[in-house]
């Protein structure tokens, strides 16, 4: 499967099997879409394609070049670049059958918050329930959970999440401490990470987190106006002048690594790339802003007319961080950042983020959900942690929700960067785990286009500075 594109003056070659990528010059562009269509047919025999080749292309190039061309490309198959077949998609029949190793928890401290955030899908820290506070038992039983089903698994992760985790912070601290107590009796080494609104920031938490969490999340949309309409406080005054010294002191505290400023842009704003630029000048250097996911009907849903405008912006947005590149003040865009080296391991890539099978939710009274995006849902309700995993059924269906599985996914040229996608959002939407959210599919391609694109400008960078 091959994706061509122009993308800032630059002729991009994605051939999706392999991985592989080629910036080319208009000739080659052409000659591939003309080859394409005869690979799939079964020719071969270069002469053959040469010949039916230079029979559309001679009215536009010389013969010569054409042949050169030609031969380029045909290089390029045989050393498995281009028109590579699909050698993944046996693999996922054996995904069902792999034993279950949880590596991953998504701990609910706080079902309550402090914010009125207009989108917020937890319903300011309900999740569609109570409000509630994670007892340290239950905490502990989490913990004694994901060590005793991580198998052979070293390194494990546990995320602090809400509502707002602040507001029950002494269980945060205790619970990492018991993390760490069960570290060397059981060859595990926990990763902890915090996300938080960070209204309840101050000097002892921050010393904490750079201790104890090797990732934290700061949540803000952006400039004040934008910010503080959608992440209000409950009595409607904003948030953005408290959070933002805090934030900083937080950024550079951690030497600008380790951390994310977490924005989310709506309707409402569909100049997010400005909101960025923004975050940027306050000294932020790790950044995500991310569309929202909504019902149609709500008044800042992304609708689909928004996305010409939308996708224009991210072209923006990889402008942007080229030219900061090049002026020596860079910054990093979480959904620009994309590996085409290695990547992750072949299941990662097909399955994507393991929600019901590697990682789970857990509510603040124990209960077990594939994600924190279905809390709530009764119907994907797994387990506890005092009787572990009640729902096989449910633990099956996720291992077997993959790119494969998926009728959008498989003609898809982004497929293996996205994993497929997000099943809460397919369900959300579509009622099956199995399906994918639209509007999302539709802004993961581009960011991936940009992506590379922003690949192919710096290696040209490097190039010119050698």
């Amino acid at each position: 499967m091959i994706h061509q594109y122009k993308n800032n003056g630059y002729n991009i070659v994605m051939d999706v099997n392999s991985g592989s990528i080629h910036v080319v010059d208009d000739i080659v562009y052409d000659m591939i879409s003309l080859i394409e269509p005869l690979i799939e047919e079964g020719i071969k025999e270069p002469e053959l394609i040469k010949a039916a080749v230079l029979h559309c292309a001679c009215q536009n190039y010389p013969e010569a070049e054409v042949c050169e061309a030609v031969e380029e490309v045909l290089e390029l198959e045989r050393e498995g670049k281009l028109f590579a077949p699909d050698i993944y998609e046996n693999y996922i029949f054996d995904f069902k059958n792999r034993q279950t190793v949880v590596k991953a928890l998504c701990l609910h401290i706080a079902h309550d918050c402090n914010l009125a955030c207009q989108y917020c899908f937890a319903e300011e820290g309900e999740y569609h329930g109570r409000r509630a506070l994670m007892s340290l038992e239950v905490g502990k039983k989490a913990l004694d959970f994901l060590v005793a089903n991580s198998g052979n698994r070293i390194n494990l992760e546990v995320d602090f999440f809400g509502g707002e985790p602040l507001m029950n912070w002494d269980v945060v601290k205790q619970l990492v401490a018991y993390g760490r107590s069960l570290e060397e009796p059981n060859n595990k080494k926990f990763r902890f990470t915090l996300t938080t609104n960070g209204v309840l920031l101050n000097d002892d938490i921050m010393e904490f987190a750079n201790r104890e969490m090797s990732n934290v999340v700061l949540s803000i949309d952006g400039r004040p106006e934008v910010n503080d309409k959608m992440r209000p406080f409950r009595g409607g005054q904003g948030s953005h002048d408290i959070i933002v010294p805090k934030f900083q002191k937080v950024a550079e505290s951690r030497d600008q690594m380790n951390y994310y400023v977490r924005g989310t842009f709506t309707h409402n704003n569909l100049d997010f790339a400005e909101d960025v630029k923004y975050l940027a000048d306050l000294g932020f250097k790790q950044i995500s802003v991310e569309p929202v996911v909504a019902k149609p009907e709500d008044w800042y849903a992304i609708q689909e007319a928004d996305l010409p405008a939308l996708k224009e912006e991210y072209d923006r947005l990889a402008q942007e961080i080229i030219r900061r590149k090049k002026e020596g003040d860079p910054f990093n865009f979480f959904h620009f950042m994309i590996d085409l080296e290695g990547g992750p391991c072949v299941a990662k890539r097909l399955s994507g983020c393991g929600s019901g099978t590697e990682y789970l939710a857990v509510t603040p009274w124990g209960d077990f959900y594939p994600c924190h995006q279905f809390v709530g849902q009764e119907d994907f309700l797994m387990g506890n942690v005092y009787e572990g995993i009640l729902r096989k059924d449910i633990q099956d269906e996720f291992k077997c929700c993959n790119v494969y599985a998926k009728d959008k996914c498989k003609k898809c040229f982004a497929k293996f960067y996205c994993s497929g996608g997000c099943a809460a959002n397919s369900y959300n939407f579509h009622g099956n785990i199995n399906d994918a959210y639209d509007v999302g599919c539709e802004l993961q391609r581009k960011r991936v286009e940009c992506a590379i694109m922003i690949k192919a400008a710096m290696a040209e960078m490097e190039e010119d500075h050698e």
